[in-house]
C-alpha cells in the first residue's frame, strides 16, 4: 500500500493498555506528531475501534490534515483467509473482522501487521539494521519478553505468509520441560525461553520466586540461577538455529526484555554455532535501537510498504 505523494506516514500501535499514534515525515522518518490514548479494552471491541478513531482525529488536528491510509500494528495476526483477527492477548479482538470494521468506521484503507512484524520492519528501515548493516536483505526480528514472537522482513517487506503466521517461531516445539502453552501445545519456544518461562523454571528448581533480572545478577553465586541462565543460552541456540536453517537471515535483531541479556550476543551465539547446519555462523546478531518506539514506527511504514 502506498501513500501516493502525501508527505506523511501515519501509524497506530494497538496495545493492551494504550493505543499510540504517530505521524512520520515520509522522506526522513522524522516524527511530526505522536500521541497516546488508553485502550480501555474492558469496555469492549467497539470501544477500542472508537478509541482508534479518536486518536486519528487528535493526530489530524495536530498536523493539520487527514491521512489517505494508515498502518496498524496489532497484538495477534490477521487471518488472510477468514479476514478475522487471531492469537491476540487483547482477547475481545479475536474472531472479529477487525480490519474491515475499522476501515468502515474511519473510512480509510489500512495496512495491518502484528507487533513483532512492525518491530522488525522499523529496526530494518530506520533502526539498527539501517545504521549497522544497510546491505541486509533478509532480517529476522525477535521479541523475547513475556512471550516469544518474531517478524520476518525480506527486501524491506514484511512476510505475513498464507496463514498470517510468518515469523512465529515462539510456537515451534523446543523442549518438553517447558510444559503446556496457552496455544494448546507443549514445550513451545515461548514456554522455555520467555521471561515468564525462565522465572517459572527457576521457581520450580529453587522454590523461590525471582524476577529474571535478579536471577541473572545472582548467577555467579546461586547455582540454580546459573542453571537457569545456562538453560536460556542453550535453548536459545537450539531454537534460533531452526530459524537460521530455514530462512538464513543476514541479520537477527533481539528485542524484548530477555533480549537485553548481553550474554546472548556472546555465549548465546556460540551455542547457535553448535546447532546451525553449517561449518560456521555468519548471521549477524544486533541490539535494537528504537526501544518502545519500534512498534508504532513500523506500523507507519506499513503504508509505504
Amino acid at each position: 500500500m502506498s501513500q501516493s505523494n502525501h508527505p506523511y506516514l501515519w501509524g497506530i500501535d494497538l496495545g493492551g493498555t494504550k493505543i499510540e499514534g504517530v505521524v512520520l515525515n515520509k522522506s526522513d522518518f522524522n516524527v511530526i506528531a505522536r500521541l497516546r490514548v488508553p485502550t480501555e479494552q474492558e469496555n469492549g471491541y467497539n470501544h477500542i475501534l472508537s478509541q482508534i478513531e479518536h486518536l486519528i482525529e487528535l493526530l489530524g488536528k495536530e498536523v493539520g490534515e487527514h491521512p489517505e491510509s494508515i498502518g496498524i500494528g496489532t497484538p495477534g495476526a490477521l487471518d488472510p483467509i477468514t479476514g478475522t483477527l487471531k492469537n491476540s492477548n487483547t482477547t475481545c479482538l479475536n474472531g472479529t473482522p477487525f480490519k474491515m470494521d475499522l476501515e468502515t468506521k474511519i473510512n480509510l484503507p489500512i495496512a495491518i501487521a502484528n507487533d513483532a512484524n512492525c518491530f522488525a520492519l522499523a529496526e530494518t528501515k530506520m533502526g539498527i539494521v539501517r545504521s549497522k548493516m544497510p546491505e541486509a536483505k533478509v532480517v529476522f526480528g525477535v521479541i523475547m519478553g513475556t512471550g516469544v514472537g518474531g517478524g520476518l522482513v525480506i527486501n524491506g517487506h514484511v512476510i505475513n505468509g498464507r496463514q498470517g503466521i510468518g515469523g512465529e517461531w515462539g510456537h515451534n516445539f523446543l523442549d518438553e520441560s517447558g510444559g503446556s502453552c496457552y496455544c494448546g501445545k507443549s514445550g513451545c519456544v515461548e514456554t522455555v525461553i520467555s521471561g515468564t518461562g525462565l522465572e517459572k523454571f527457576y521457581q520450580q528448581q529453587s522454590g523461590d520466586r525471582k524476577k529474571l533480572k535478579e536471577i541473572f545478577k545472582s548467577r555467579d553465586t546461586d547455582p540454580i540461577a546459573h542453571k537457569t541462565i545456562d538453560r536460556l543460552l542453550e535453548q536459545f541456540g537450539k531454537g534460533i538455529s531452526v530459524v537460521i536453517n530455514i530462512v538464513d537471515p543476514d541479520a537477527i535483531v533481539l528485542g524484548g526484555g530477555v533480549g537485553n541479556i548481553d550474554l546472548l550476543y556472546t555465549e548465546g551465539v556460540e551455542r547457535v554455532k553448535k546447532y546451525v547446519f553449517n561449518n560456521r555462523l555468519d548471521t549477524v546478531f544486533l541490539k535494537p535501537e528504537l526501544g518502545d518506539s519500534a512498534g508504532v514506527f513500523g506500523a507507519a511504514m506499513l503504508v509505504d510498504h
